[in-house]
């Protein structure tokens, strides 16, 4: 079966599992793994941020990211369908008290005029106060769309101008980096507080970090306890981590180049692609998931007429070149 339906389906590899089976680990709610603390330092090197935090999700990383951020009962805006607004469940609300207002494009673009007319600064005891804005670099919704630069420095201007914070919601920006060949710490130059992910296209198998000032993380450290994410010798995750930033990063375009293959096999413009995620309209599309599923391709059904496909470490040239046959028929 060739599985296309997320990055998130990738199997370590044989050489990541002998890296975490060699790991040096340590308590890490006492803050004493060895193998956390040197992934964490790097991470945080590597965008330009003071420091990072460890999490078991990407999920648990944006919300301890938006709060450190957007206090109860302020604002974050964001585009509709962001990941943080549609694919967590809420915890925003949930956990922080936070509220969302948001703008619409449909490659998830910043739109700056539409962040300008929404945004609200402190007005009394009578409105919500917008406390941070909100990017995702690559979109996931939006079809792996990877964010200008130069839109995001002039978010990150206006944002400074009148006192708002940025969120970066960058659990694909490995793939972001790869495509347009920016380097990280200019990504990360734009955001105040960001969360990255490794066990999307770098194929870990789990974690994800929190990125900010040493005051966030720490903060942030005690919110991640409360919330019931405070793990022990996890340094045999971080380790997967570190060997997936040693030696998964760069391969990230051939998954870029096997997505515009695919995009193209199903009538998709392949310079829409930017990265690794293909969107299909299709009015059939639940007809499709269950028709490819039987000639051994597994896609995604994200909305009643969108299927998704996403390339990722375990997808060959061999296995593209088959599902693109597959899905080129249906």
């Amino acid at each position: 079966m060739i599985d296309l339906r997320s990055d998130t389906v990738t199997q370590p590899t044989e050489a990541m599992r002998t890296a975490m089976a060699r790991a040096d680990v340590g308590d890490d709610v006492y803050g004493e793994d060895p193998t956390v603390l040197e992934l964490q330092e790097r991470v945080a090197e590597m965008f330009g941020h003071e420091d990072a935090l460890f999490t078991p999700t990407g999920s648990m990383a944006n919300v301890l990211a938006v709060r450190s951020v957007v206090a109860p009962g302020q604002e974050v805006l964001c585009e509709a369908s962001a990941h943080i607004a549609r694919a967590e469940l809420g915890a925003h609300g949930a956990y922080s008290g936070v509220t969302m207002r948001t703008w619409m494009h449909p490659r998830g673009q910043v739109d700056l005029a539409s962040v300008q007319t929404l945004f609200a600064p402190e007005m009394g005891p009578f409105f919500v106060r917008t406390a941070a804005i909100s990017v995702e670099n690559t979109h996931n919704f939006a079809g792996g769309a990877v964010l200008p630069l130069g839109d995001l420095r002039d978010l990150r201007d206006y944002a400074t101008g009148v006192g708002a914070a940025v969120h970066l919601d960058g659990a694909r920006i490995w793939n972001a980096h790869v495509a347009t060949g920016t380097p990280l710490a200019e990504y990360g130059a734009i955001a105040d507080v960001m969360a990255v992910c490794l066990s999307k296209g770098l194929g870990a198998p789990v974690g994800s970090l929190m990125l900010g000032t040493r005051d966030a993380i720490e903060e942030a450290r005690v919110w991640r306890k409360r919330m019931g994410g405070g793990m022990r010798q996890v340094g045999i995750l971080a380790a997967a981590g570190l060997h997936a930033l040693a030696h998964h990063v760069e391969r990230l375009a051939d998954d870029h180049a096997h997505a515009k293959l695919l995009a193209e096999a199903c009538g998709v413009d392949p310079e829409t692609v930017d990265t690794n995620i293909v969107v299909v309209p299709r009015a059939d599309a639940a007809e499709v998931v269950l028709r490819a599923a039987e000639e051994g391709v597994r896609v995604a059904l994200v909305g009643p007429t969108v299927v998704r496909l996403v390339t990722h470490l375990g997808i060959t040239r061999d296995d593209a070149e088959r599902a693109a046959k597959v899905l080129a028929a249906l």
